[in-house]
Formats: structure tokens, C-alpha cells, sequence
């Protein structure tokens, strides 16, 4: 008796020890794996660790089919044993056994719905067979199991807590044994998005989105950073398969009619909006949204009430309230002020995430005490609102006035002549630049009523092939800017200017041979502009320093031109502008078109003629009538345009020229001699 259990022990130890050197061989060497589950196999037979063994061996070694009914076989004798329903349900997927695999899956995940490979697995397979909608709410299962991962957790929290690298090298971890797991690979495209590195943010939230289609939050991030990068086609045909997810998210609605504004589709984002707010009215950031586009369409009355509504239903919302000041022909009466000095009463004044609001607030009782004649308390709050806003923006002048000086030094005719032709030769652009506030606005609403020009917006795609040069030499390849543009060949710039008219078609609604890039900051490359678009026109919409800069200062924007929250950086970036410009007209005389905004509003015909004759176009009547056009504009002077000229800005800026002196020191002779600059020394 002794010996017989003495044997049966020893058996079962080798059996045992048998099991976990096959199952250390899978990995590495399927096939003794598999010779060592059949030893198993012979001594035992249907051993059910074995026969899993066999299973995963033979799916290991490329033979799903092989594996097949030994796994199907097993998981019918054995329903719990979730291994071997998993290892079923891959070899199904392998051996291109869907049907199999979807029922082994709908097995799987009934019995333990935790398993999230599962159900992206399952996903996949629903979708092999036509059966989208399931596939995508398989997805979305997935990632609510996922959501329970300690492992995942960890990961996120270590990224929230910007312990970048900890949360990185779980994620890899993971990854390791799990390579194609959706939410691990848009974490580490989280991490990339938040160190500034773009390209790999995309490139893995891409392939997050590719191997789960139906990851909502993974294509919701996709389209933001798509945005951000101004690819909006693409953004559009994700943000168009969002709105089909079967959870039904008014966020998916959002993220696509802000897709549309930036396409210029306002009328469309209109109805999203109008919809949301049919059915439900109550939500304050939707009446604001919808406040913006019916503005940008013109509809004044009409935006008026959806700002009114956006503060009736949050009376705190800064954002609201300045947006109905800033539509230009809108004055807020004394019960306006009252409720926005209650509003920014009740605000903590160093909470970090009202500053939004308290900003907002101070620039809208600035423009409603400016309207009242009340100049001193108007000042106030617009120099409140500007020192709360510079304290959450980045610009350095200092910084900012060595770029300039580097580019002036480098565009002389010398160098443009010795660069050689080259660029893409197309003539469609016409670049409208110089300061925010200056009249450029004006300048395109009457370029945009020529029947030979279409107006868009201030477009980013230059700035954006500017950044991505400048890269270049933060990243080390070039030691400074002249190295990096004296390396651009002719077929470089041809393909810079080639990228630049690509990039830019997204915009044009029109045939029109012509259209309008009314990006302003584009002052600082019109060297570039000329080297890789040697045919485009350049419109330098200029109005008095004192009058354009305490404009812009006044003027809240909704992003960028993080100069203009400071007096004296906006002196110092106005003085740069003209500096360029000036070394500009020295260098490559005639290339530049100067619009002088008094002269434009004394004598608008005449301004025009000369306009139109730089550009090479006929006259047109319609350019003297501009504010007949009824076509979108987004920018701060949109309620301007569309009426006659008027002269009572020219000169207003002198109700607050006592507090000036920051801005008239910064600007130095400047302010004198306009319109001309100053003598070069």
C-alpha cells in the first residue's frame, strides 16, 4: 500500500513538473511545449491542463486549425475553465472561424465580463461579419473593463500626478505582454500629447482608434489633437463616425460642430446647437457656442439673446458676458453692470479655476464702464482683467525682439537673390498681416466682395510650417535660423509652398482663383512667404500704434496674442512689426502693399483703387459697398464690417491717455513719426 501511493505521488510530481516546463517552453519553444503535453497526455489522457497546453501550442506554432477542436472539445467538457474558452476563441479568431469565435466570446465575457481582451477581441469579430453596432458597443465594454485594471489605474494616476516616467514604464510593462491593448496604447499617447511631443500623441491615439474603432474617449482625444495639429479633414471624418456611436453623448455633438465652426460650416454647427438646446434648454455653454456662430453669421439680434440666455442660466459665466460686450455695437446699461459685479463679487478671487470667469468679467465691465463715458473705472477693469490674464500666458519680449532681429538680418535682397528661384508658383494666396485690431478685418471684408477673391479666416497653416522649421533647430539639427533657411533647396520650398496651398484648401468654399489668409502674426515670415510662395500677395493692414495697441490691450482674445495683455509688450511687439516691415520694404521694395487705416477711412475709393491695382485686380463697385456681404467673419471687429465706414475710432484711445505712459515709452519715436517708421540707424 505504502509503495503503490509512493508511486502514485511520484507521478503525479512528474506530471506536475511536466506541466510547468511545458508551460515555460510556450513562449519561447512551442514545439517542446507541445511534446510535452502529449507526454502528458499519453500517461493521462484528457488531462485538462494538457489539453489546453496542446491547444496553445499548436496556435502558437501557426496552426489555429489544428488547435481548434481540441480547445472546442475542451471547453465543452469543462464550460468554466475561462482559459481555455480565451484560448478557443483566439484560434477561432485565427483560423478565420468567426461565427466559433463570437459564440466562444459571448461565452467568455457572459461568464467573466472583467475580461476586456475579450471583448475587443469580440469586437473585432462582430465587425468581420457586418455587425458594426455590436462590434462597437463590444468596444465600449472593453474599455469599461479596463476602467477596473489596478494595472491601468496605477498607470493613470501616476500620469495625473505628472509622474510621466513611472506611468510610462508601466504602460510599457504591459504592453510587452499585451501589445495590442487599446487603453494602454492611448495612455501612452496621453503622455506624449502632455510632453509637447505631438507626432507620437497621434500616431498612438491613432492606433488605439484603429484597433478599437468603437473607443469613444480614444477618437474624442484623436479629434482634438487633430484639431490642434489643423487637420480638420480628418477631424471632420472622425467627429462625423463619433455622432454614430450607439452611446448616444451630447460631447459627441459638441466636438463636431466645433469641427465645423473651424471648417467655416457655420450654418451646420448652428443646427447641432440648436438641437442640443431644443432638447435640453438649460445648458449655458451650448447657448454660447451657438451665441458664436450666429455672430460670425451676422445674426446680431439673434446672438445678443443667446449670450442674454447663457448668463441667465449661469450669471458667473465670464466667457458669456464678454462675448455680448464685445459685439461691438452692443452697449451693457447699468443693470448689466450690476449683475456683473455681483457675479465677480461671488467669485473666489484666488481660486485657480474661476480666473477664466474673473478675467472675463473685469474685461466686460471694462468695455460697459467704456461705453458709460466712465474712463477711470473702465481703465480699472480692463487693467485688472489684463494683469489677472498675463499671469496664465507665456511671452517673453526680450525673447521675441532677438527672432525678429535674426530674421530682418537675415532677408536682405542679397539673400533672396542668391537663393535662386524656387517655391510653388501658385498666385491663390493673398496675406493679410500686421496687428490685431489694425483694420485688417475691413481690408478683408473688402478683398472678400471682389468676385475674384474669397475670404476665409485668419488661417494657421504658415505659422504652423514656420513652427515646425523652427523645431528644427531647438531639436539641434541646424545651429541657428540662417543654417536652417539657407539649407532649404528649391524643391524644399516648392514643397513647402505646395503643403502651405494643400493645407489651406480645406478653407475655400469657392472656385474664386484668389483667397484671403488673414492671419495676422504672419508680419514675422514674410521672408519665408516669399521664398516658398514667390507669387502670393502681401497686405500690411497698419493703423496708429497708440490706437491699434491700446485696442488689442482692451481686447480680450480667445487665443494667442499673448503679447497684448501688457502696455508695454504690446509697445515693444508693435515696434518690432514696424522694424521688419520697414528692413522688408528696404530690401525687396514693392513687395509689400501698405493699407494705412486713417487713409483708408478718408479716402475709402481711392484706398481701394490702389489696393486692387497691387493685386492685379479690375475694380469692382462691390468693394466700396463691403458691408453688403453677408459672409462669415469670426474675428473681434465681425459687427464692424458690416456696416459703412466709420471714423469714430480713429481717435479714441485718447480718453485714456493719462495711464498710458507704459505703452507711449515703450513705443518710443514710433508713435511720432507714423505712418512712416522711424529712420533705420
Amino acid at each position: 500500500m505504502l509503495n503503490a501511493e509512493t508511486g502514485q505521488n511520484n507521478s503525479a510530481g512528474l506530471l506536475d513538473a511536466l506541466l510547468v516546463q511545458a508551460t515555460h517552453l510556450l513562449g519561447s519553444d512551442p514545439q517542446s511545449a507541445l511534446a510535452r503535453a502529449r507526454e502528458i497526455l499519453r500517461a493521462t489522457p484528457g488531462h485538462p491542463h494538457a489539453l489546453l497546453l496542446e491547444g496553445q501550442a499548436l496556435r502558437r506554432m501557426g496552426d489555429p486549425g489544428g488547435a481548434l477542436p481540441r480547445l472546442a472539445e475542451l471547453a465543452r467538457r469543462q464550460p468554466h475553465m475561462l482559459a481555455a474558452i480565451w484560448e478557443l476563441a483566439q484560434a477561432a479568431s485565427e483560423a478565420g472561424n468567426g461565427k466559433q469565435a463570437i459564440a466562444a466570446l459571448e461565452n467568455l465575457t457572459r461568464q467573466q465580463p472583467a475580461v476586456a481582451s475579450g471583448w475587443f477581441l469580440m469586437a473585432k469579430e462582430l465587425r468581420k461579419v457586418g455587425r458594426k453596432e455590436e462590434g462597437w458597443r463590444a468596444d465600449l465594454s472593453g474599455v469599461h473593463a479596463s476602467s477596473r485594471d489596478p494595472e491601468l489605474l496605477r498607470a493613470a494616476m501616476a500620469m495625473n500626478e505628472s509622474q510621466l516616467d513611472d506611468s510610462e514604464g508601466l504602460l510599457k510593462a504591459r504592453l510587452e505582454r499585451l501589445p495590442d491593448d487599446p487603453p494602454a496604447i492611448r495612455l501612452l499617447g496621453e503622455i506624449a500629447w502632455r510632453r509637447g511631443d505631438m507626432a507620437e500623441a497621434l500616431a498612438l491615439v491613432e492606433r488605439a482608434v484603429t484597433i478599437a474603432p468603437g473607443y469613444d474617449l480614444a477618437r474624442d482625444f484623436l479629434i482634438r489633437l487633430l484639431l490642434q495639429t489643423n487637420r480638420l479633414t480628418e477631424a471632420q471624418a472622425h467627429a462625423e463616425e463619433l455622432a454614430t456611436s450607439p452611446l448616444k453623448n451630447p460631447g459627441h455633438d459638441l466636438i463636431r460642430a466645433s469641427v465645423l465652426v473651424r471648417l467655416g460650416d457655420q450654418e451646420r454647427a448652428k443646427g447641432i446647437y440648436e438641437r442640443l438646446l431644443r432638447e435640453r434648454p438649460g445648458q449655458p455653454q451650448v447657448w454660447q457656442n451657438l451665441g458664436h456662430v450666429l455672430k460670425t453669421l451676422g445674426r446680431q439680434a439673434d446672438a445678443i439673446h443667446a449670450y442674454r440666455q447663457a448668463v441667465t442660466h449661469q450669471p458667473t459665466m465670464g466667457e458669456a458676458w464678454w462675448s455680448l460686450a464685445n459685439l461691438k455695437t452692443v452697449k451693457l446699461d447699468a443693470t448689466d453692470i450690476a449683475a456683473m459685479e455681483q457675479a465677480l463679487k461671488s467669485l473666489p478671487q484666488d481660486g485657480a479655476d474661476r480666473r477664466e470667469d474673473i478675467f472675463h468679467l473685469h474685461f466686460s465691465l471694462g468695455k460697459a464702464f467704456e461705453d458709460a463715458g466712465s474712463y477711470a473705472a473702465s481703465f480699472g477693469h480692463y487693467d485688472q482683467g489684463n494683469r489677472l490674464r498675463r499671469t496664465m500666458v507665456l511671452h517673453d519680449a526680450d525673447d521675441f525682439s532677438t527672432e525678429v532681429t535674426a530674421t530682418t538680418q537675415l532677408f536682405t535682397s542679397a539673400f533672396i537673390a542668391g537663393m535662386g528661384e524656387g517655391g510653388c508658383p501658385a498666385p491663390d494666396p493673398i496675406f493679410i498681416v500686421g496687428l490685431p485690431r489694425s483694420g485688417s478685418t475691413l481690408v478683408e471684408q473688402i478683398l472678400a466682395s471682389h468676385s475674384q477673391v474669397e475670404g476665409t479666416m485668419e488661417l494657421p497653416e504658415m505659422m504652423i510650417i514656420a513652427s515646425r522649421l523652427q523645431s528644427r533647430i531647438e531639436e539641434g539639427e541646424f545651429s541657428d535660423f540662417r543654417a536652417l533657411i539657407t539649407s532649404l533647396s528649391p524643391a524644399d520650398r516648392l514643397r513647402l509652398g505646395e503643403e502651405y496651398v494643400e493645407r489651406t484648401r480645406a478653407h475655400r468654399k469657392t472656385d474664386r482663383p484668389h483667397f484671403i489668409d488673414k492671419m495676422p502674426n504672419n508680419w514675422q515670415h514674410v521672408g519665408l512667404i516669399r521664398l516658398i510662395l514667390p507669387q502670393a500677395k502681401i497686405v500690411d493692414a497698419r493703423r496708429h500704434p497708440v490706437g491699434c495697441c491700446f485696442s488689442a490691450w482692451k481686447q480680450h482674445f480667445a487665443r494667442g496674442q499673448t503679447f497684448t495683455y501688457d502696455l508695454s509688450d504690446v509697445g515693444r511687439y508693435y515696434r518690432d512689426y514696424v522694424g521688419l516691415m520697414a528692413a522688408f520694404d528696404t530690401e525687396m521694395p514693392g513687395s509689400v502693399h501698405r493699407v494705412i487705416y486713417e487713409r483708408m477711412v478718408a479716402d475709402t475709393e481711392g484706398e481701394i483703387t490702389r489696393l486692387l491695382k497691387y493685386l492685379d485686380l479690375p475694380f469692382e463697385e462691390a468693394c466700396l459697398s463691403f458691408w453688403k456681404n453677408d459672409r462669415a467673419v469670426r474675428t473681434a471687429s465681425s459687427e464692424q464690417v458690416r456696416r459703412p465706414i466709420f471714423t469714430d475710432a480713429v481717435d479714441h484711445w485718447k480718453y485714456y491717455e493719462p495711464w498710458l505712459g507704459p505703452l507711449m515709452e515703450s513705443l518710443g519715436p514710433i508713435a511720432q513719426s507714423y505712418p512712416d517708421a522711424p529712420e533705420r540707424s
